[in-house]
């Protein structure tokens, strides 16, 4: 097989081993009480640079280029909103919505240069724009999905490691509550569509700090001059931004509450897996950028996790309900499926 060839099907098998991965990593977690997220995004965090040591030392740990560090913040401070997200409007429909914003912003970044990364060019730009307009369509069909997500209940099951001794406890009869179930329905459902926006645009972005020094490391006069081009020697940086930001977020959120939280000792190890499955997809996700270029390997890996999670929520979590929204979910997907597969093409 030729070099080329070679390149073709290591990438398209990441791709796929990133979607499997992407849509069904935060499944481990669905069942368990998580409270408001906070600490159980600093587990996932800490199990994601586990993976970028291993894999920094695999690679004989290339040059760490601190800027490379910014993704991870970005990435992290999106993140910070997944756990309100799944317990508001469900794990398959947040993925979905998400994912399409993902696939957006991280098409438009590259298709134009923003951010003063180089613009990426491709042979049939009408394709292009069709397969994007598409992800856009599909990203407002999904709003109109309705999931159905079980009320919070007291549970001998949802016991917190660390909670501050209540008197009186009669005045609370459900004090493990975090400020997502205080929401009615309609409020849930606002937010959590809010806040997936907002991750997908983030997520789109968390990229950017390493294609820019990669872009940059081609012209002589700038201070990224000969840096690797190899996607996946950026991980280590780019994963320990992750850790750090959500350090200083966890901190604060301590700070803030006056050491007066609760840690879900049933969620510690269910947050590890689900943070290496997510590292494990990221370091497949960045061997594709290389073999395949961001422009394809983007909107494939964006688009696929979401309807691994729409199964997970349709079979396994029976989120989704009734024919009607069957369809709608059909029909989106449809939609995003074929922007991805035109984003793709053009380029051919």
């Amino acid at each position: 097989m030729s070099s080329s060839g070679t390149d073709l099907t290591i990438g398209f098998i990441c791709c796929f081993v990133a979607v499997l991965l992407f849509g069904s990593n935060f499944v481990p977690l669905k069942k368990y009480e998580t409270g408001d997220g906070m600490f159980l995004q600093w587990v996932l965090c800490a199990a994601i640079w586990s993976i970028a040591l291993v894999v920094n030392l695999i690679l004989h740990c290339p040059k760490f280029w601190p800027f490379a560090m910014v993704g991870g913040c970005i990435w992290a401070t999106g993140n910070i909103a997944v756990v309100p997200v799944i317990k508001t409007i469900g794990l398959g429909l947040g993925i979905l919505i998400w994912g399409s914003f993902n696939t957006l912003t991280g098409w438009a970044s590259s298709r134009f240069g923003w951010f003063g990364m180089d613009a990426e060019e491709v042979s049939n730009p009408v394709l292009n724009y069709i397969g994007a307009g598409l992800s856009v369509v599909s990203a407002f069909i999904f709003l109109f999905i309705k999931s159905e997500i079980p009320n919070n209940t007291c549970s001998v099951d949802t016991t917190p490691l660390m909670t501050e001794h209540v008197i009186n406890s009669s005045q609370d009869p459900c004090p493990d509550y975090s400020w997502v179930d205080k929401l009615s329905r309609a409020q849930q459902r606002t937010v959590g569509c809010s806040l997936a926006v907002i991750s997908g645009i983030l997520y789109g972005s968390t990229f950017v700090p390493i294609i820019y020094i990669k872009d940059h490391s081609k012209r002589n006069d700038s201070i990224y001059a000969g840096a690797s081009q190899y996607d996946l020697d950026y991980v280590f940086a780019h994963f320990s931004g992750i850790f750090f930001t959500s350090t200083v977020y966890f901190l604060a959120y301590c700070i803030a509450m006056k050491n007066n939280f609760k840690l879900y000792p049933k969620a510690v190890l269910p947050g590890f897996l689900s943070g290496v499955l997510w590292a494990i997809a990221t370091c497949c996700w960045l061997i594709a950028n290389h073999s395949l270029s961001a422009v394809v390997s983007f909107p494939i890996v964006t688009a696929g996790p979401g309807f691994i999670a729409a199964m997970w929520g349709v079979f396994m979590f029976k989120e989704i309900k009734g024919l009607q929204n069957y369809l709608l979910m059909i029909f989106a997907f449809c939609i995003i499926l074929t922007g991805a597969l035109c984003t793709a093409f053009s380029k051919v």
